[in-house]
């Protein structure tokens, strides 16, 4: 259902959104005050790292529960996304906001045990009362700075908004920023703000490897950059949608591609997000079918952490691809979580080297170093390397003297429309 948020089923951020709107219209008339408790479960991340997305999904699911249990009849519920809930109260002053954030709070604080460790959570909580006047969308903002001002005094606790420290002007002004991009993202999804330009991967001989969808998005005539878009779109959980996008829109242009006498393999990167839901593999056959395509021209592009996510329905997604015939890249290779001694456990074909080693070559002998051992490891592991970020003449030749089996970047050419492509694919071919 829309606005429902599907593990909890508590309303998700604009299904809260547009209650709070709703409950103010309401309430405004009769003067009566709204408190808006907004929690955030500390120490999160060591759940998930101990225990995989399965285990924080039965703590996220088992603490719904409990405050549905708690607020029946008294509170509208929204999961913000991760670790995060909100509790709208109508009828509620500062006090009683204070005594059910308590109560619920001991609610979050009962033992549950997730696979053979009993753990006791705790929740940094902030609270917003309703002012006048008040747009809902600042109410909820409120609410989340005195959240955060919670968590910066170590978690536990209860801040309520007034009481915090005064943010810094830049804090502010980010935060508003990350809202108007939320608000935008939302627009190109009704407007098709949204689009993929593809940039070619050449192999030593010049032939095309491939090329990588990267995503573009433009609403009111002004473009978003991928920088900024890209991360509200996880914070918020808008990335799977966008992905589903992608990966439907990648397909249609391998399809185009094929049918115009050129084809050519489209590379699609997959997100952390993506990949742990369990409706992935359907929306990925779903795209080849949709796109009537052979398997072989899709590739996906993934961080290797992704590959060494151990949960059941990462492994799962990551069969069925290799099963239908996708073929996987290792993205960003030797940055994060890199590490040699995983490769030899990873199901990808390919290895595509972080712009970071090459944007200093031919100078950084290190870093030559490193690019011609990892490729030569990547050929014995039966592995195609590429090399991303190539930029100069100077830095194309040298990744080709230590053998890099193809390069991507601004040197040949810059990402681009689907239609500019197949111009440029055939111009390439004419004597």
């Amino acid at each position: 259902m829309k606005g429902i948020d599907s593990l909890t089923g508590f309303l998700d951020r604009s299904g809260c959104l547009r209650t709070a709107t709703q409950l103010v219209r309401d309430l405004a008339a009769s003067g009566q005050p709204l408190a808006v408790l907004w929690f955030n479960l500390d120490r999160f991340k060591q759940v998930n790292e101990s225990f995989g997305h399965i285990g924080g999904d039965s703590v996220i699911a088992d603490i719904a529960i409990r405050f549905r249990a708690r607020t029946s009849g008294r509170a509208e519920l929204s999961r913000m996304g991760g670790d995060e809930f909100v509790c709208l109260v109508p009828e509620c002053d500062r006090i009683q906001a204070q005594q059910l954030a308590r109560e619920l709070m001991n609610t979050v604080e009962e033992p549950l045990t997730v696979g053979d460790l009993v753990l006791h959570p705790t929740a940094s909580v902030g609270i917003a009362i309703y002012e006048t006047g008040e747009d809902p969308l600042e109410l909820l903002e409120r609410a989340d700075r005195a959240m955060f001002a919670s968590k910066g005094k170590g978690g536990n606790s209860i801040v309520i908004s007034g009481d915090e420290p005064v943010p810094g002007r830049l804090g502010i002004l980010l935060a508003r920023e990350e809202l108007s991009i939320e608000n935008s993202l939302h627009t190109a999804f009704e407007t098709g703000g949204f689009h993929l330009h593809y940039q070619p991967i050449l192999r030593a001989d010049g032939s095309i490897e491939a090329v990588e969808a990267l995503m573009r998005c433009t609403v009111n005539n002004q473009t978003i950059s991928p920088g900024k878009f890209i991360p509200v779109a996880e914070k918020t959980g808008l990335i799977t949608r966008l992905g589903e996008w992608s990966l439907l829109q990648g397909a249609l242009q391998a399809r185009t591609l094929r049918d115009a006498g050129c084809p050519t393999k489209v590379a699609i990167n997959i997100s952390r997000a993506q990949l742990v839901s369990p409706k992935f593999s359907n929306a990925l056959h779903a795209a080849l079918l949709c796109a009537n395509i052979q398997p072989d021209l899709i590739e996906l592009e993934l961080t290797e952490s992704l590959f060494m996510d151990i949960s059941e329905t990462v492994q799962k997604n990551l069969k069925s691809a290799i099963k239908a015939g996708i073929s996987l890249a290792i993205d960003d290779f030797g940055t994060g979580y890199s590490c040699l001694a995983n490769l030899k456990d990873i199901p990808a074909r390919k290895l595509k080297l972080d712009r970071t080693f090459v944007t200093v070559l031919p100078d950084d002998s290190r870093a030559l170093a490193v690019v011609q051992a990892v490729t030569q490891l990547g050929r014995n592991l039966g592995m195609t390397v590429v090399a991303e970020g190539c930029e100069t003449q100077k830095q194309n030749d040298a990744l080709l003297n230590v053998g890099v089996d193809a390069i991507q970047g601004y040197l040949h050419a810059y990402p681009m429309p689907g239609e500019d492509l197949i111009a440029w694919i055939q111009e390439r071919k004419q004597p």
